[in-house]
């Protein structure tokens, strides 16, 4: 009884794709300002957001932090404080990095959403009339 070889690839010779990493979320464009504390240096910076999604928020930086470390954050809009632990998921070659939220407790999760919602239904305004 003969076999086709191509029916028994071992494991090593298959292929294997891999997707490049994508947000979970929508990010929304989000102008605001932001308190970033390295946790373990305790190094802050006043820096400001350019958009922000449920998963977490890319950042305006003169000196962006190292992907993985990880940060304390309290971003400050119309009045309202939103604050969460998290880590830098990417730090562009510009002036750009990317926070992950990593730990956000209940009471600070309502004021995200509540941006977030805000935020879509200024969207769906903005479409309807446009």
């Amino acid at each position: 009884m003969r076999t086709n070889p191509a029916e028994f690839q071992p494991p090593f010779e298959r292929s294997i794709l891999v997707q490049p990493e994508r947000p979970r979320a929508r990010r929304h464009p989000f102008v605001a300002g932001i308190e970033i504390t390295d946790v373990e240096s305790e190094t802050q910076s006043n820096e400001q957001t350019c958009d922000l999604s449920l998963f977490g928020c890319g950042v305006h930086t003169q000196k962006p932090l190292a992907p993985g470390t990880r940060v304390r954050i309290r971003i400050v809009r119309s009045g309202a404080s939103f604050v969460a632990l998290g880590k830098i998921a990417y730090a562009g070659k510009s002036t750009r990095m990317g926070v992950l939220f990593t730990k956000i407790e209940p009471n600070q999760q309502l004021v995200l959403e509540k941006w977030i919602a805000e935020m879509r239904e200024a969207r769906g305004v903005n479409q309807a009339e446009g």
